[in-house]
């Protein structure tokens, strides 16, 4: 039986986060932040079963280069306590193999975010060597911006509202039921 989660934060440097650090250590890699002029290395970390970045057919070619991705936003970004982007969670089922993982989470991604406007940079792990072995979850960090062919565009704040967070919530509720 499928267990339900679904968790979402913003990651900002209100709260001394980076865009980078948070892509770099999500997806087991290293990316050098322009910005701060700090190298991100997690290239050690265990874990990571498979990562990838989706983003609307209409978007640029950079876009699906993480380090290039993820310093862009943090270079669009003015502000000092600027949200950089947004961090999903989910739980994936355990029944499933690691290909039927793959093919809920990307589907899902597809229809609730990419079709949106939004770029997902996607990271599926396996469960960590203490605790439960059935805990395959996946991260999401996702663009706040709209992406066009020119790059970012404004902020969509209607990404941000609760009953958007509730539609994805119902959404991967049936989605993983399935």
């Amino acid at each position: 039986m499928a267990i339900y989660h679904l968790s979402a934060q913003a990651i900002s440097r209100a709260t001394g986060r980076s865009a980078t650090a948070a892509a770099a250590y999500r997806a087991g890699e290293q990316i050098h932040d322009q910005r701060s002029g700090q190298t991100h290395d997690y290239r050690r970390r265990k874990g990571v079963e498979h990562c990838e970045i989706l983003s609307p057919a209409h978007a640029p070619d950079w876009t699906r280069d993480r380090a290039r991705l993820w310093n862009q936003a943090e270079q669009t970004e003015r502000r000092k306590d600027a949200q950089l982007c947004r961090e999903i969670v989910v739980a994936l089922p355990a029944e499933l193999d690691a290909e039927q993982r793959l093919t809920l989470i990307r589907d899902f991604c597809q229809n609730q975010f990419v079709r949106q406007g939004m770029i997902a940079d996607l990271a599926i792990h396996q469960p960590g060597r203490q605790g439960d072995r059935r805990n395959h979850h996946a991260h999401i960090l996702l663009s706040l911006r709209e992406i066009g062919p020119d790059g970012f565009g404004l902020k969509n704040r209607q990404w941000n509202q609760r009953d958007q967070l509730n539609q994805w919530r119902a959404a991967w509720a049936d989605a993983a039921n399935q």
